[in-house]
């Protein structure tokens, strides 16, 4: 006997990346503050992330993923 699957739960997916892009900036600014005692990729990835995250919102958008209110 098979188990039926669970429903999908539902996520406000953009709410999540919001989260996320805040972090990665947090976490940008700590690194901008100790400055040179850190290797310079770390604040490259942090600036990476940040973009990406911020493409994956307008695609989100495109795609009419937003919650309507």
């Amino acid at each position: 006997m098979t188990k039926q699957a669970p429903p999908p739960l539902k996520v406000d997916t953009a709410r999540v990346v919001v989260i996320g892009i805040g972090l990665w900036a947090v976490a940008l600014v700590v690194l901008l503050v100790l400055g040179d005692r850190v290797d310079r990729l770390w604040t490259w990835t942090c600036l990476a992330a940040i973009g990406l995250a911020l493409m994956g919102l307008w695609i989100m958008k495109l795609q009419g993923q937003f919650p309507r209110r």
